[in-house]
């Protein structure tokens, strides 16, 4: 029977496949007594052989498809897998015991995991979490049972998930997954974000997609409007193949502009950037008509490694995107670790409030040489091309004051040392705090530029946790209170000659892009899917028109009734 799920339209467009559940399977076995223990034994190598190979198959297709660094999340099983140490008391407990290899596999497993996770050491307890992956997977082949590969998928599909974790996401073959649907997430957590990277329809948040879908079944994923269809009628179908050939044929004319300027259709040019996470990224921004990068998150560079990333190992990231961009601007920013994001060779303390705590700027004030071995690996690679520093996460002047000072005590002893190091490089940061919005007029005198994080900002302007789905409604980035905050940056900007981008997902959303044009924003950055829609939507644009919709949107009530006036005076493409 056809049945319709609501979630959030995380990324646009819209596909039609067989459903494919990226759900934990049932691992449950029982003890059991084994006459032939080398059978057994034999059994158990076996087990981790495949499991080797599959892991191995995953590693270089993650590396041919997301880069080396990336990849290396599965050496680390890898390594698991041939450690003796833990081998050598499985193979002793089956034979001593003479027990089947799945319980002597879970037991010996299960104390080593416990082991780990007691140890004060961050690094120490993510290393349980390695043993406990390496567990299910060779678990799973001595049982027969299939854990949902997404590397083997050779048709197309459509993914059903709880969630999507980066390790997940760096298994899908691009050629074959159409589309995802999740349980959980909003339209700033990873797999929305990652769904517009790969340029895939996804809707996520649904709560209860996966014990509503099977393996197999027909689903139609409608990444503009938030619905899932599932086992749709042959109707249903074929008005929905008809919307993506419409969509087909209106990217082909967005494709058109990919070397035009962005200019409204009055004259006025503002700039399309890209963000990326990685020196990968910039075929996305290229292939998009890019015009800088407005926003670099350097944490990749960090986050799935076993240790921090050397001055060279940054150096070479950097001056890689720097010399890729040929001149264009590319913003970095500094290191963005905390809240939702961790490091697991850093020993954080347990936080009541992460997203509120030890993050970000705060915590490269508290991890000094840290903080000063990026620095310095940016200032060398400042030379390569058109570099802008931004810091995260600025609450007062005095941290962008303090922020400042450590960068300029850096680029003196580079200059003392002979080292070359760019005269231009602009100093500015994010706003994504309240505080730092109100500030504004105080900071502006000081920094170079301002981007504004619309994804943090909306959050604690609104109190609402933006990876929680419950409370998405309040994720409201047209709500005339945000629509203020960014009224305030721009205009404090403006007025001591300075220019004011937003990095947020905000910046390539089709409804705000009006408002945000009548605000005076100079630079849009936006995942790189949506740099030619918003080109096209920005030359239709009268950009003193759009002056007159902002001056009457922010006075307005709530998000939906800003909403509602833009769509009566901006005709968007269907």
């Amino acid at each position: 029977m056809s049945t319709i799920l609501k979630g959030i339209a995380a990324s646009k467009g819209y596909a039609i496949a067989k459903a494919y559940r990226l759900v934990e399977p049932d691992l449950s076995f029982q003890k059991t007594s084994i006459a032939n223990v080398e059978e057994e034994v034999a059994r158990f190598h076996e087990a981790v052989h495949i499991a080797k190979s599959e892991l191995e198959n995953i590693r270089n297709r993650a590396e041919v498809d997301l880069g080396a660094e990336k990849a290396a999340i599965f050496d680390a099983h890898l390594l698991v897998l041939s450690d003796p140490e833990l081998l050598t008391p499985i193979e002793d407990k089956m034979k001593m015991e003479q027990v089947n290899a799945e319980f002597a596999l879970k037991e010996t497993t299960d104390m080593f995991i416990t082991m780990f996770e007691e140890m004060d050491n961050e690094y120490m307890r993510e290393r349980a979490a390695d043993i406990r992956d390496v567990t299910k997977r060779v678990l799973s082949h001595l049982l027969g049972v299939q854990i949902p590969n997404p590397s083997t998928i050779a048709e197309e599909v459509i993914i059903v998930a709880n969630d999507l974790t980066p390790s997940d996401t760096a298994q899908l073959n691009r050629k074959f997954v159409k589309g995802f649907t999740t349980d959980i997430g909003g339209r700033t957590s990873h797999s929305a974000i990652m769904a517009r990277s790969m340029e895939i329809p996804a809707v996520v948040g649904t709560q209860h997609i996966t014990k509503e879908v099977a393996n197999g079944d027909l689903l139609i994923i409608d990444g503009t409007n938030g619905d899932v269809h599932v086992n749709p009628t042959p109707e249903l179908v074929k008005e929905y193949e008809a919307a993506q050939e419409k969509y087909a044929r209106q990217k082909a004319e967005w494709a058109k502009l990919l070397n035009e300027k962005t200019v409204s259709a009055d004259g006025h040019q503002v700039e399309l950037a890209g963000n990326i996470g990685t020196p990968n990224d910039l075929e996305g921004v290229h292939a998009n008509g890019g015009e800088a990068v407005g926003l670099y998150r350097t944490e990749f560079l960090y986050m799935d490694k076993e240790q921090f990333p050397t001055e060279m190992e940054q150096y070479e990231a950097y001056k890689a995107v720097l010399e890729g961009m040929k001149g264009k601007p590319v913003v970095v920013r500094t290191l963005d670790i905390g809240g939702d994001k961790h490091l697991p060779y850093l020993d954080l303390p347990e936080e009541m409030n992460p997203f509120l705590g030890l993050r970000a700027i705060r915590l490269c004030f508290k991890e000094k040489e840290m903080f000063r071995t990026q620095l310095r690996a940016l200032l060398r690679a400042s030379v390569h091309g058109n570099l802008r520093i931004m810091f995260p996460m600025i609450a007062t002047l005095d941290e962008f004051r303090k922020a400042k000072a450590i960068l300029l005590e850096e680029k003196e002893a580079l200059l003392s040392e002979g080292v070359n190091v760019s005269s231009d490089i602009e100093i500015g940061i994010m706003i994504e705090i309240p505080a730092a919005a109100i500030m504004a007029g105080q900071l502006a005198k000081e920094v170079d530029f301002f981007s504004i994080g619309t994804n943090d900002l909306i959050q604690y302007t609104m109190a609402a946790d933006r990876m929680n789905e419950t409370i998405s409604y309040l994720y409201q980035p047209y709500h005339p209170a945000i629509l203020r905050l960014v009224k305030m940056v721009i205009d404090a900007a403006h007025k001591e000659g300075k220019w004011a981008g937003m990095c947020g997902e905000m910046a390539g959303e089709e409804l705000a892009i009006p408002i945000l044009l009548g605000l005076g924003l100079d630079e849009f950055s936006m995942s790189a899917s949506s740099i030619l829609p918003a080109r096209s939507l920005i030359k239709k644009l009268n950009k003193a028109e759009m002056e007159k919709l902002a001056a009457e949107v922010i006075e307005l009530q709530s998000m939906e009734e800003v909403a509602e006036a833009v769509k009566k005076v901006v005709a968007f493409d269907a």
